[in-house]
C-alpha cells in the first residue's frame, strides 16, 4: 500500500478542530530524508484548505499541533484556526491535554504501575534518541506512566501515558527497562526469542485523547485498537 492511498479515519469535526485516527505507516508531516512523500499534511491540505495558514510554521506543518511517529497509528487533534492552535499548544505546554497509548512490550512486566522519568536527548548516531540518568546536562525532562492491562507468556500489554511529548519517548523510556515495544525495529534487544510471533508493525497505538476546546468543553475520544493488533493479541498465550 503506497502512503497516499493511507488516510486517516475522521473521528470528530468541529469548527475550529478536527480529531483524525491516523493509520500506522503515515508520516505526519514531511521529513528531510522524505521530502516528496505523502504525508498527512498533504491529506489536511486537500481536505481542509483553510488549515493552511494555521501554526507555528504552517508552511511545513499546518495546525499540527502534536505528532505520531510513522509507525505508530491513533488519535491526533488538529487545529483549524490559529486560536484554536494556540489553545492547544498551551495545554499541551501545561500538560493539561490527557494521552494514553496501548503498547505491548516483549517480556513481563512484574509492577502493576510504574512511571519512568529519564531525561531524553538525541543519540550520537543512528537516528536514535536514548535515555540518560537523572540529572544529565543536555537531556530533556521526561516523564511516562504505565499500567498493566495484561500480561501474555513474554510479552505484557500496558496503558501508557505521557506527560511529556520528547520524540520516540514511550519506546525509548520502555527500552531503557528492558521492555522493548514488539514491532520496533530501532530500539530492540538483540536477543528476543525465535518462538516469539513475528509482528505485523510497530505495536504502539494512541488510545485515548483527552483536551478542552475553545469554548470551555472537555472533549474525550477514544480509538479502539485496529484490527491487524488485536488479532495479533489472538496468538499470544495469556497469563492468568
Amino acid at each position: 500500500m503506497t502512503a497516499r492511498a493511507l488516510a486517516p479515519e475522521l473521528i470528530d469535526r468541529a469548527d475550529d478542530f478536527i480529531v483524525i485516527n491516523k493509520p500506522a505507516g503515515l508520516l505526519v508531516h514531511p521529513a528531510d530524508s522524505s521530502p516528496d512523500e505523502w504525508t498527512l499534511v498533504d491529506w489536511l491540505k486537500e481536505k481542509f484548505p483553510e488549515v493552511a495558514d494555521v501554526g507555528d510554521d504552517p508552511t511545513v506543518r499546518p495546525g499540527i499541533v502534536h505528532r505520531l511517529d510513522r509507525d505508530a497509528s491513533g488519535l491526533l487533534v488538529v487545529a483549524l484556526t490559529q486560536p484554536s492552535f494556540e489553545h492547544l499548544k498551551n495545554q499541551f505546554q501545561s500538560r493539561e491535554i490527557e494521552k494514553e497509548y496501548l503498547v505491548l512490550v516483549h517480556g513481563r512486566v512484574e509492577r502493576d504501575f510504574g512511571e519512568i522519568t529519564l531525561p531524553i536527548s538525541r543519540a550520537a548516531h543512528g537516528g536514535r534518541m536514548a535515555a540518560h540518568a537523572i540529572g544529565t546536562a543536555d537531556a530533556n525532562e521526561a516523564h511516562t506512566e504505565f499500567s498493566v492491562e495484561r500480561r501474555f507468556t513474554n510479552a505484557t500489554l500496558l496503558r501508557v501515558r505521557i506527560h511529556t511529548g520528547r520524540t520516540h519517548q514511550i519506546r525509548v523510556h520502555l527500552f531503557s527497562m528492558q521492555h522493548p515495544v514488539v514491532g520496533d525495529e530501532l530500539y530492540t534487544a538483540k536477543k528476543i526469542g525465535k518462538a516469539f510471533p513475528v509482528a505485523p508493525r510497530l505495536f504502539l497505538h494512541a488510545a485515548r485523547l483527552a483536551f478542552t476546546d475553545t469554548q470551555g468543553v472537555r472533549r474525550d475520544y477514544a480509538a479502539p485498537l485496529p484490527p491487524v493488533l488485536s488479532e495479533y493479541l489472538l496468538q499470544l498465550k495469556a497469563v492468568i
